[in-house]
């Protein structure tokens, strides 16, 4: 994964954002291996839905968990994409046996 260090991506308060496969980190920030596993999770996600619809879904799923959640933190954290990475940022062998479209598959194998 490309890792990209700078002072304008992502914005002040914010300590990485993947676009499109390519890790932005705001200088400064500590980047773990745990955070780059996170990631690498989202870029197969994202390749998987051919980028833009990944950006298209996401944005929808977390409007939706918005409304049920009334809390930014709490719908973040609820969005598929998201609770697939959290379950397994530590796991480094993951995306070796990982299906296809795991986000929405109820599991956390």
């Amino acid at each position: 994964m490309k890792v990209i260090r700078n002072n304008i991506i992502p914005f002040k308060g914010f300590k990485a954002v993947n676009l499109f496969g390519v890790l932005f980190v705001r200088k400064g920030s500590l980047i773990r291996d745990k955070d780059l596993n996170h990631e690498m999770i989202h870029t197969k996600q994202m390749r998987e839905l051919l980028y833009v619809f990944f950006y298209i879904a996401y944005f929808f799923e977390w409007l939706l968990r918005l409304v049920f959640h009334r809390y930014e933190k709490s719908a973040y954290r609820s969005i598929s994409f998201e609770k697939e990475a959290y379950d397994h940022e530590g796991d480094y062998s993951y995306l070796k046996v990982r299906k296809h479209y795991s986000m929405w598959r109820n599991t956390k194998n």
